[in-house]
């Protein structure tokens, strides 16, 4: 990704009120971010813990989401799968994210959602030595495939959302 004014930040936000764009707690590390090593910038914000946010290039434009996590978490004692960087790991560290879908179909209250890491940490899951998911790819140029497929499923996410 290329690096990130914090206006670009907010006003990438699709989905988002005026309220919510003007209050947007930014992470507290965003200005240490490498932005070569990230797919997209994924945080929870401090304010209002329930509440995240995605923000990524689609063409070369910053294109972002706020996501509200589901009050309920998912047991401990079993596992889950995110469906962006298709990591398996113990349930309590996936939570079901809802994004508010653009335009009169958000106006209406439609949502999409997906199961994604909790901490939105994504962009660093798919780059570690070792597969926590079940292999879908030849070990061979296995964590290029995974940093690709993120960046292709959260692209078709955020679609989702204009799409409403």
């Amino acid at each position: 990704m290329q690096p990130l004014t914090e206006d670009e930040i907010r006003t990438s936000l699709m989905n988002s009120t005026a309220e919510e764009e003007r209050t947007v707690a930014l992470p507290v590390d965003y200005l240490l971010t490498d932005w070569e090593r990230i797919d997209f910038l994924g945080w929870r914000d401090p304010k209002a813990p329930r509440r995240g946010y995605i923000v990524t290039e689609v063409d070369g434009e910053p294109v972002g989401v706020v996501l509200r996590a589901a009050e309920t978490p998912m047991p401990h004692n079993r596992s889950a799968y995110c469906s962006l960087c298709h990591t398996l790991q113990p349930a309590d560290q996936v939570s079901l994210f809802t994004a508010r879908r653009v335009g009169e179909a958000g106006e209406r209250g439609d949502s999409v959602g997906q199961y994604i890491c909790s901490d939105l940490s994504c962009p660093e899951n798919v780059r570690l030595g070792a597969p926590l998911a079940p292999l879908e790819v030849p070990a061979v140029g296995h964590t290029d495939a995974r940093i690709s497929g993120l960046a292709e499923r959260t692209r078709r996410f955020l679609s989702s959302v204009r799409e409403g």
